[in-house]
């Protein structure tokens, strides 16, 4: 599908899921070792057929490069897959560029630590940070909100995510990933904006996803992080595990299956299913090994920083709603045109208060009704079936939704 066409939530298959309609999702036996981390990339890549990517397409490969850490402590994705998948793209006639906006520290301290400068030099690649942003209307009820243009005009997006745990939002894996094409202070910003409210938070992440449309998702669990990620409060834990495919949805459910975890404790697995981005339906092809006692985190608030700063972002940083003083005036106008009520309420001794209209001004013009979180946002048959994962041949069924 090209990158300016938009997937329809309602091309699902509805009938029984077999092989052949679910969505394929790689899991392999890694180590890092460049000879076979570049076999296992071209496998999963080449799985997208010989065309997918035409001479001297703009390919944009998004690494999950947090902070400044050497890739031995498990918080960033390791450059030898980043270098693996440069060399493939190159070797195919593409133009590659690799870029993050990192949580903390420069961007040219962050490819130094972790070792990208070096891993990508004497390659013809460009290495750089998101900066310019521009404005993607992801749908209600965030509207239009700024995506770095790198992201949103680059012909492909490679989305190479690390596996690590998060304690804000779980898991941060494939969706999570995406949330780094949002440049610089628009992240905290962003953070402030849902509040607490961790179900729109991973609601945003759903369909920033969605916007920036990732031809390919692979993360790195060869070296992943648990406990209290995702940066240094995190432990390094050696999992071994390479997982690819073309839905990070696909793939986000399928290593919260290998996890021990229930997919839809994942947040934003639970909603991509319940706005119809995902079906459930998994096809796995590989090297399986069942994670047993991983450690995941303990939720912490929202907010980022101590509490000192996050006040001081929600006070100066965000958005306020204004009252537009010219309708006002209309409202005085229709009150006063109150057959003998002027600004009386139909009610004696309950005047109107103007204040009280306050909200009806700041409405858009049209509100969405508010939807049951229960329906699919498409009609029509999906399975009758709880959601499968085929592990090489055998069919497994999930109890869990």
């Amino acid at each position: 599908m090209a990158r300016n066409e938009k997937a329809s939530p309602c091309n699902r298959a509805a009938s029984v899921p077999t092989p052949d309609n679910m969505t394929k999702v790689f899991v392999k036996k890694s180590a890092y070792d460049s000879a076979r981390i570049r076999s296992q990339v071209t496998e999963m890549l080449d799985s997208m057929g010989a065309d997918w990517i035409a001479p001297g397409a703009r390919v944009l490969i998004k690494p999950n490069l947090l902070l400044p850490a050497a890739p031995d402590k498990g918080i960033v994705t390791h450059p030898m897959i980043c270098r693996a998948v440069v060399e493939y793209l190159l070797d195919r006639g593409a133009k590659v560029q690799v870029s993050d906006s990192p949580g903390v520290g420069s961007f040219r301290k962050v490819i130094t630590e972790t070792g990208y400068k070096a891993a990508l030099e004497g390659l013809d690649v460009e290495l750089k940070p998101f900066e310019e942003s521009i404005d993607v209307d992801i749908g209600e009820p965030f509207g239009r909100i700024p995506i770095a243009r790198d992201a949103v005009e680059a012909d492909r997006v490679i989305n190479l995510a690390k596996l690590k745990t998060h304690a804000q939002m779980y898991l941060t894996l494939g969706a999570k990933n995406l949330f780094g094409c949002i440049v610089g202070l628009r992240k905290p910003e962003w953070h402030m904006r849902s509040g607490v409210d961790r179900q729109l938070f991973a609601r945003l992440l759903v369909q920033i996803c969605q916007a920036v449309r990732p031809a390919f998702t692979i993360v790195d669990g060869i070296l992943a992080l648990e406990g209290q990620g995702p940066g240094k409060s995190g432990t390094p834990r050696e999992l071994d595990l390479l997982v690819g495919g073309t839905d990070p949805h696909a793939v986000d459910k399928t290593i919260c299956t290998l996890l021990g975890l229930n997919p839809g404790q994942l947040l934003t697995n639970a909603i991509a299913r319940d706005m119809g981005f995902f079906d459930g339906h998994v096809h796995v092809n590989g090297d399986l090994r069942i994670v047993e006692d991983f450690k995941f985190p303990e939720l912490n608030s929202l907010s980022l920083g101590p509490e000192s700063f996050s006040r001081f972002m929600r006070r100066y940083m965000l958005q306020k709603p204004v009252v537009d003083n010219k309708k006002m005036q209309i409202v005085r106008r229709v009150l006063e045109d109150l057959p003998g009520q002027s600004h009386q309420s139909r009610h004696p001794g309950h005047p109107i208060r103007l204040r009280s209209l306050y909200p009806l001004l700041l409405l858009p013009r049209s509100v969405p009704a508010r939807r049951d979180p229960r329906q699919r946002a498409c009609s029509g048959p999906i399975a009758a079936a709880p959601d499968p994962l085929i592990f090489q041949g055998q069919h497994i069924k999930l109890d869990h939704n």
